[in-house]
């Protein structure tokens, strides 16, 4: 007899709710439709969603704080030989917890009605949000609206402005890439990018 290999608590519970929530049972060929049907109507979460993050609410002023603690503003900057100039600007938003609280990132992701949520590193799962379209017209104006209590600020204001630059392109070209790794440089502790 075979045996199944056993995955953690957390990941089974994301991988049914994944299954139930975007193909709700129907073959893979069909999510893309269900997945559609389910952006259209996002005011009432699905039954499954409710139950992983326990139909928390979650406040504005909650979430300043837990981002204070637990989030992370990142710009990446990585040399692309496919891009124009030869590097790619990755900016995220992330928060990471332990597979036992990955219902506080779901209730994050129901929150800000964007990003997603996958496994960081062993136990580890996080919420991130990548898309420039949803930073800067979700992310970004929320923190504007809810500043944030901390250092943290220093590195959203930092953020922010990066963004700012690659919505007018200036990551397109050698001085705007410069610029955005001397910005990124001094974020996080300043580690080199």
């Amino acid at each position: 007899m075979r045996e199944t290999p056993q995955q953690p608590v957390g990941t089974r519970l994301l991988s049914q709710a994944v299954k139930i929530r975007w193909t709700w049972g129907q073959s893979a060929g069909k999510a893309s439709m269900m997945d559609n049907a389910l952006e259209q109507d996002q005011e009432e979460p699905s039954e499954t969603l409710r139950s992983i993050t326990g139909g928390m609410k979650l406040e504005a002023q909650w979430v300043v704080g837990f981002v204070d603690g637990e989030g992370c503003f990142y710009v990446g900057v990585n040399q692309h030989p496919g891009m124009s100039n030869g590097f790619q600007v990755l900016p995220e938003f992330t928060v990471v917890q332990h597979e036992r609280d990955v219902q506080l990132l779901y209730a994050l992701k129901n929150f800000f009605g964007c990003g997603v949520v996958r496994q960081n590193h062993g136990d580890r799962m996080a919420y991130r949000v990548r898309s420039l379209e949803h930073l800067l017209k979700r992310i970004v104006p929320f923190f504007e609206k809810h500043p944030l209590k901390s250092k943290k600020r220093v590195d959203f204001i930092r953020f922010r402005r990066i963004l700012l630059m690659m919505e007018r392109n200036e990551h397109l070209t050698m001085e705007g890439i410069e610029k955005i790794r001397r910005i990124a440089s001094q974020m996080n502790t300043a580690r080199e990018r």
